[in-house]
């Protein structure tokens, strides 16, 4: 065999030698090609939690640069994308959740019984958020049977300072069923599912104080409930739970240490006991009496007249829209102002421009005629004149003037105490004074 391997390699060309650079290159491909293309199998269990991770360390070595300890330095943001091959998302009983891209992401849910049997491929796409570059793992889901372990009762328990990829780490939930165990104490006890509590309607927690969103953990086994379980049933508890009080369980403490339950929210499901029937039902034949052929409507029915609909919708608009516009009319051009008040307003307008005027100079001194008059010779103070109504003020200036004044010039003549000089003085003409208060000044 030998001899005729080397006979049939005489015969054939000499293949030229591959460059190392291209040996390299090539093995590199292979080894993307074969990392992108590689099934993962799994084996879940119907009605048992399943969770996978999906690891950011696993898909680092096959974006460029294709060397993990270089892809460890640069710490790149990965995000997943997963769904059904061949259909844009996921079978129903499948979840998935990332919260950041520099933190793992998590496919989890509960198979149902229907899905055994079935082989369930989910592709996964990693993406790069810094180079765009995406890589694709295809993860084979196998579903099988669990009739081994019966799970006849089910709790469902609401943790409230928990959030879902929190719960779904492994330390955390085998942890949370050995608080279950000191409880309820079974021989077995399995996680049948994990929901977030904005997956049945919950809330947004606000960014504050460091609030979770709250998780569903339902678990199962073949232990009927335990008397601490079943505190959760009293009318005590649930008169508490209808109050918003805070109830008072006995093995609230088994979890108090690093799980917040809210009891009030705690389902105990025996899922092999039957509903109560009621007996009082009467159930029939299922068939309906015989009452004849089924007559439809007369197709021709009478058309009904919107003509009156039509003339009220639009009259009584355009009545009291004619009415208004003949009231304010009315306002508007028959009730205008006569001559005399036009007169008037025009006067008070005119008089009221005048005043603001003379407001302007008000730093000028103040008129003679306003002031008492100092007689320089024997220092008495002479009152200003006053003139009677009757004099005619039309044709006189509004001030005097100082040299034009004749008791300057007057020798003041001796009177008794108190009392004013009465010399005659030539007539001047009357002019506005104002009366001035001279005992105060």
């Amino acid at each position: 065999m030998r001899s005729a391997a080397n006979s049939a390699h005489s015969g054939l060309e000499p293949q030229p030698k591959m460059s190392g650079a291209a040996r390299v290159l090539l093995l590199t491909a292979y080894f993307i090609f074969s990392r992108v293309h590689a099934d993962r199998n799994v084996y879940p269990s119907a009605g048992v939690l399943f969770v996978h991770v999906l690891e950011r360390e696993s898909f680092k070595g096959e974006f460029p640069p294709y060397s993990k300890q270089l892809a460890d330095s640069m710490n790149d943001p990965i995000t997943f994308k997963t769904n059904l091959k061949g259909f844009p998302d996921r079978p129903g009983w499948l979840r998935y959740i990332q919260r950041t891209p520099y933190s793992d992401g998590v496919l989890y849910g509960s198979p149902t019984p229907e899905d055994v049997g079935k082989e369930t491929k989910i592709e996964v796409t990693a993406c790069n958020r810094r180079t765009y570059e995406t890589a694709r793992h295809t993860l084979s889901i196998h579903i099988t049977a669990a009739n081994d372990y019966p799970m006849q009762y089910q709790a469902e328990f609401f943790v409230k300072n928990m959030n879902v990829e929190e719960m779904l780490a492994s330390e955390v939930i085998g942890e949370f069923l050995g608080a279950v165990k000191s409880v309820w104490q079974p021989n077995r006890l399995a996680a049948i599912d994990i929901v977030s509590a904005l997956d049945r309607g919950g809330r947004v927690p606000l960014p504050i104080n460091n609030l979770k969103e709250g998780v569903y953990v339902m678990v199962g086994t073949d232990v009927p409930f335990s008397s601490c379980l079943r505190e959760t049933e009293t009318p005590q508890h649930l008169m508490k739970c209808s109050q918003q009080m805070e109830p008072v369980i006995s093995c609230d403490k088994k979890f108090r240490f690093h799980f917040d339950i809210d009891w009030c929210k705690l389902s105990l499901v025996d899922v092999w006991k039957k509903p109560a029937s009621n007996n009082n039902l009467v159930f029939g034949d299922g068939v309906l009496p015989d009452d004849g052929e089924y007559d439809p409507p007369s197709t021709n029915l009478k058309s009904k007249d919107y003509y009156t609909d039509f003339v009220i919708t639009l009259a009584v608009p355009i009545a009291v829209s004619l009415v208004l516009f003949v009231v304010l009319g009315y306002i508007m051009f028959c009730r205008r102002e006569g001559v005399i008040q036009l007169v008037h307003h025009s006067s008070i307008q005119k008089s009221t421009k005048e005043l603001r005027n003379m407001s302007k100079n008000r730093e000028a001194a103040w008129p003679l005629s306003t002031l008492p008059v100092f007689n320089p010779v024997t220092g008495e103070i002479v009152p200003p004149l006053h003139h009677s109504d009757n004099c005619d003020t039309s044709n006189m200036p509004l001030m005097q003037t100082q040299q034009n004044h004749p008791l300057q010039t007057q020798l003041p003549q001796q009177h008794g105490a108190g009392q004013y000089p009465t010399s005659p003085s030539p007539s001047i003409p009357c002019s506005n004074h104002y009366p001035i208060d001279y005992h105060a000044t």
